[in-house]
């Protein structure tokens, strides 16, 4: 089975569109993961909540940015570690088509599975046991650690999974251990050049063959559209998430 791993959005409709298009016409998935983030920094909410939706070969899990804006949409308690950027989600949820904020509420926190014979873990970033209901304002989400093999074996020590697939931290990290395979394909939607990465895992009778991706596109349009739309705090987030391309 091959599926492609998609992570961190982040409200880019450009660079999903260009990273679907691979998937579907040259890589040819059975199927696709996003691992959470798929609104919040970027503007595009509506544009890339609807190519996911639309489709039923992808399945969606939540990351902080999706809930921190359902918790201000729903009125519930707004974490403060997210305090900075409230006016930013208030104005990405002001926007919103209100239909998407129910599918979004529905999503889980996590997918287990077993696909020919390796057990899969689909996480946007650790959650301890213990923590996994917790509503987003006690910040469930473990902090995030210095990608490393060991790092990351010490971080998700409370699973067992073969592999665990995850995101929330923007940087391509894939490692393979002796048990243990992490990746995190990096954020398709905030990168420093014109280029959406994500992944193609073939996993075949227990075996794991991982293809790191990088799907071109046209992104000024996307990073004129800050200015032109006046998003919140544009500046610092075409400075930090796009590396003032423009």
């Amino acid at each position: 089975m091959r599926i492609g791993i998609i992570t961190d959005i982040h409200g880019n409709a450009a660079a999903l569109k260009a990273v679907l298009d691979e998937l579907d016409n040259r890589n040819r998935v059975d199927h696709i993961y996003s691992l959470g983030d798929m609104i919040g920094i970027g503007p595009n909410s509506n544009e890339v909540l609807d190519m996911l939706f639309s489709r039923n070969d992808i399945s969606m899990i939540t990351g902080n940015h999706d809930e921190a804006i359902l918790a201000l949409a729903t009125g519930q308690k707004y974490p403060k570690s997210h305090s900075h950027v409230r006016e930013h989600h208030q104005w990405i949820l002001d926007r919103m088509d209100k239909d998407f904020l129910t599918k979004l509420a529905q999503l889980p926190r996590l997918i287990e599975k077993n696909i020919e014979g390796t057990s899969i873990l689909f996480m946007h970033y650790h959650i301890g046991k213990g923590k996994l209901s917790q509503p987003i304002s006690k910040d469930p989400f473990s902090s995030i650690v210095e990608p490393s093999l060991a790092n990351l074996n010490s971080l998700f020590n409370d699973r067992n999974e073969d592999v665990i697939f995850y995101g929330h931290h923007h940087p391509i990290q894939c490692f393979k251990g002796k048990n243990r395979t992490f990746l995190n394909p990096g954020s398709l939607g905030c990168n420093n050049k014109a280029t959406a990465p994500y992944a193609v895992v073939t996993l075949l009778d227990g075996m794991i063959e991982i293809e790191l991706e990088e799907a071109n596109y046209e992104n000024i349009t996307f990073l004129e559209s800050y200015h032109k739309l006046k998003v919140p705090d544009r500046e610092f987030i075409l400075k930090a998430f796009h590396g003032n391309q423009i």
